[in-house]
């Protein structure tokens, strides 16, 4: 890993001047442009390592010890040629961020034999080890190790020996490697953080969408259960009263009034889901229509005077305590089978069977046979409604299966369970 992949913040912090280019934007060494705190950086680097250059020079061409260093009786060629060096070196330090480990070589060459230059070759360094890995930095630093070897055998300074310069080489080169690696671990630490505080956001952001994706799929559900239903007896009744037209007045007005109160009551459930839609609630399934097993009776009653034979068979213990959400996944259950035994099979006798008890389950069993003739009113479908259902039973932890026995008879088949008392 080279440069910190740093993406950039969501909202600029009210400090941002103070921070540097690898944490707030697109890293220089990518072609981003500098922040104030980098220009800063550099332009007292720059500085640094220039006034180093003046002083070394200084020194140089006097005679006096210093507390820079001795090398007297040093040629003014080559001091001529350090100072021009060394200001070389001031000004590269400019291009340090883009070009860290080969600006750094750059410098331990020219270490070899120049004075001038000591604080650029540090500071180069410390670059590489705050924008490189470890591994890069410690070669470089090993590379620093030989050079200021060699540099100490060819100028020595006067007034110390070797292992003494040797050893103050070592000591500035580890303490600046050390101070940019640490530098870095605490980037690293801050891009992390950073990173989880996004991955957090994104991924809130994605719950957020998945549960108004299951709440959208919720609401379509109980809107197909409820209109499917209606509609279902709106057809039949319309259907009827087309195919006989001539029939006595009292059927019509009958019929026509089954229609009005079908479809009185397929608005009223429909606005009563669109009103789920439209309110801000914190509640995970929508409020109403919500129905349970008590219900039964109520829309065998409906099948019943839309003309279709209904036998109604529960067998459940009302004194054990049925959950609402198993009760109410039953009702649909029985509802769309209901619904599809009109469409399909109009005229035919239908067993609804419901039993069970906490622990054991609750068992449903939707029994017609095949129509003798083709239906002389079809209903048009969806072709969703059983695999809706399916749904609904996987979600409440439930198996349903469907199909023709063989006596040719359509069966559904669901078990939910029940949580013992």
């Amino acid at each position: 890993m080279g440069e910190l992949a740093v993406r950039p913040a969501a909202e600029p912090s009210e400090y941002s001047f103070l921070l540097p280019a690898a944490l707030r934007d697109q890293p220089v060494s990518q072609g981003g442009p500098r922040s104030m705190r980098d220009w800063f950086v550099d332009a007292a680097c720059f500085l640094l390592s220039l006034v180093w250059a003046l002083l070394c020079t200084g020194d140089l061409f006097s005679a006096e010890p210093s507390m820079i260093g001795q090398w007297a009786g040093t040629p003014e060629w080559l001091i001529w040629a350090d100072l021009f060096l060394g200001v070389l070196c001031s000004v590269a330090l400019w291009w340090r961020r883009r070009w860290p480990v080969a600006f750094a070589v750059l410098m331990l060459v020219l270490s070899l034999v120049s004075v001038t230059a000591a604080v650029a070759i540090l500071i180069s360094l410390f670059t590489v080890a705050v924008h490189r890995p470890f591994v890069t930095a410690l070669w470089v630093g090993a590379a620093g190790f030989v050079t200021n070897a060699v540099f100490c055998v060819v100028r020595p300074e006067q007034g110390g020996t070797f292992v003494e310069s040797f050893v103050w080489g070592i000591v500035f080169i580890i303490i600046v490697q050390l101070w940019g690696m640490t530098v870095r671990a605490r980037r690293q630490l801050v891009v992390s953080l950073r990173d989880r505080a996004e991955r957090a956001e994104s991924e809130q952001r994605l719950r957020v969408a998945q549960a108004r994706a299951l709440e959208r799929t919720r609401i379509a559900r109980e809107m197909h259960d409820v209109l499917a239903h209606r509609i279902s007896l709106l057809s039949l009744h319309a259907g009827a009263l087309e195919f006989r037209p001539d029939a006595p007045p009292a059927e019509i007005a009958g019929a026509a009034g089954v229609i009005r109160a079908s479809a009185h009551l397929a608005l009223q459930d429909l606005r009563e889901v669109i009103g789920v839609l439209r309110e801000s609630t914190d509640d995970a399934a929508p409020e109403r229509p919500q129905p349970t097993l008590r219900e039964l009776p109520a829309l065998a009653a409906e099948s019943r005077a839309a003309g279709v034979k209904v036998r109604l068979d529960v067998a459940v213990d009302e004194a054990q305590q049925l959950p609402v959400g198993t009760g109410r996944t039953a009702y649909r259950i029985i509802q769309e089978g209901l619904t599809n035994a009109r469409k399909h099979a109009p005229g035919t006798a239908v067993k609804v069977a419901v039993g069970g008890a906490a622990g054991a389950g609750l068992t449903i069993g939707i029994r017609n046979p095949a129509p003798v003739a083709r239906p002389v009113v079809t209903i048009p479908g969806t072709g969703t409604g059983l695999i809706g259902l399916a749904e609904r039973a996987t979600l409440a932890g439930g198996t349903i299966v469907h199909g023709h026995d063989t006596q040719g008879d359509f069966v559904l088949e669901a078990w939910l369970p029940w949580p013992p008392a």
